[in-house]
């Protein structure tokens, strides 16, 4: 179709700047739900150049889907929109397939024009039951509700911010195509912070940032890491459900670039053995009334009691979370102590093979660093594992437990049956979705080698649940 004939949005990244800066501080403000949508409806049906609305939500694994809405009928429908349930891994069996699919206005995003096609609007999703009830496998949603609840109950907002680390490797659909080639190829070979302006990671990272601060994720830093053609940028931080959703897009955005550059974005925990893998730092703190109650001048760290408690509850709570926020098989090959990799069940400013990490913060920035996550692990799932097992769990009296010598499982098997048996994973999550979850997770580990080895096999890559697709997952 001639594109003189088309009369599509298309905004200036400028544009989409001040406009999603503007949704950002409104649902920063917890503006009223159905204000929110009344004004995301009308404006949906006066902007005669919008064609489709495009809505996200994730599956249990933590796996992006995306449904494109005609403008004209999601405006009409938005009240009725129903999906098919079975065809999500983790949702609904096949008997009981339909679920609804809600609209959070709040989370609302144009999007560049150039990456995602001109006249789109993209939208998170919250997934119901047949009643109209929340549905309990989405765990966006579980975490919506828990995030509103300490604020009604507490006052507390629960903030958060993610370092997430990726790799760019040669050709389209690399992690598709490994079991046939066996291997990932660079497509830059220096290091931290070093790459010139023209190669390709750079312009890979150059492109990403500006999508990225168009999307208003208020960039901070980014920079090629320490192996070769990894890459890491940084944007500030959020209140935790947005903070998850910015870790989709993040993902999201990155994948889109490279793909139109011809190269694949990886968030696989260690693709490749022998240099560092993939992390995704999570800073989080806790405020009140603007208040951030993680700072306490004069206490240890500069932490106050109520952050250490929560780090204490985090690593009581240690070995029985890990699969949540390790979540393949593949994500055991990064937690090696050989590579900076936060292996250790202790707290520390200054160790980065804790799990827990205090970083160097001032009243504004205190906070602790979950540093034993890795960036395929469902987003949601992290959040709502961190900040409920810091607010609600319990504190072990193992003695000296911030610094005590114990140690996260080193494969999926383990962490698995510590998952399982942890009595604090069934009131995180419910004993149906824990089910679900480990049900998944012995799937995917079933179908590759027990043990690890020394170089990544094909089926930890083929079974991953962000490679995943029907064919290959059929070929076992």
């Amino acid at each position: 179709m001639p594109t003189d004939l088309r009369d599509f949005l298309m905004l200036s990244y400028r544009e989409l700047e001040e406009r999603n800066l503007e949704v950002k501080q409104q649902r920063s403000d917890r503006v009223a739900p159905d204000k929110i949508q009344e004004m995301r409806l009308k404006y949906l049906a006066d902007e005669p150049r919008i064609k489709a609305v495009t809505v996200l939500f994730s599956d249990l694994e933590g796996r992006l889907h995306m449904l494109d809405y005609d403008k004209k009928f999601l405006v009409k429908s938005s009240d009725n929109l129903t999906f098919d349930g079975s065809s999500i891994r983790g949702f609904t069996p096949q008997r009981e397939s339909d679920l609804r699919l809600a609209i959070d206005w709040g989370a609302f995003y144009w999007a560049p024009s150039d990456i995602f096609g001109p006249g789109k609007i993209l939208v998170f999703g919250e997934v119901l039951d047949k009643d109209g009830s929340q549905f309990t496998a989405d765990i966006r949603g579980v975490l919506k509700a828990y995030s509103n609840d300490q604020f009604a109950k507490n006052g507390y907002t629960l903030n958060a911010a993610n370092e997430i680390e990726g790799f760019v490797f040669q050709g389209l659909d690399a992690e598709q195509r490994y079991h046939e080639t066996g291997k990932f190829e660079y497509v830059n070979t220096g290091g931290y912070y070093h790459s010139l302006p023209g190669d390709p990671l750079r312009q890979f990272i150059d492109t990403v940032a500006e999508v990225q601060r168009a999307m208003g994720f208020q960039n901070e830093k980014d920079h090629p890491e320490v192996a070769p053609s990894q890459f890491e940028i940084n944007y500030s931080y959020g209140e935790v459900v947005a903070a998850a959703d910015t870790i989709q897009l993040y993902k999201l955005i990155c994948r889109q670039v490279a793909h139109k550059m011809g190269m694949t974005a990886s968030f696989l925990p260690k693709p490749v053995v022998g240099v560092n893998g993939n992390g995704m730092h999570t800073n989080i703190s806790v405020s009140k009334d603007g208040k951030n109650l993680f700072w306490e001048e004069r206490g240890n760290e500069n932490l106050s009691e109520f952050a250490w408690t929560f780090a204490d509850r985090i690593l009581t709570a240690g070995n029985d979370i890990c699969l949540l926020l390790n979540s393949s098989v593949n994500a055991f090959r990064r937690l090696d102590p050989h590579f900076e990799a936060p292996n250790q069940i202790k707290v520390s400013a200054t160790d980065r093979g804790s799990m827990v990490r205090v970083p160097i913060g001032n009243e504004r920035s205190s906070r602790l660093e979950v540093r034993s996550v890795a960036p395929d692990a469902n987003p949601y799932m992290v959040m709502l594992s961190v900040f409920k097992t810091g607010l609600d769990g319990k504190v072990s009296d193992v003695a000296n437990l911030r610094q005590a010598e114990r140690y996260l499982p080193d494969n999926i098997y383990d962490a698995l049956a510590d998952f399982r048996n942890a009595e604090w994973t069934s009131t995180l999550l419910g004993a149906d979705v824990k089910e679900r979850y480990a049900d998944l997770k012995q799937g995917s580990a079933d179908r590759c080698a027990r043990q690890l080895g020394t170089f990544v096999k094909a089926q930890e890559v083929q079974y991953h649940h962000e490679v995943y697709n029907q064919y290959l997952w059929n070929l076992f």
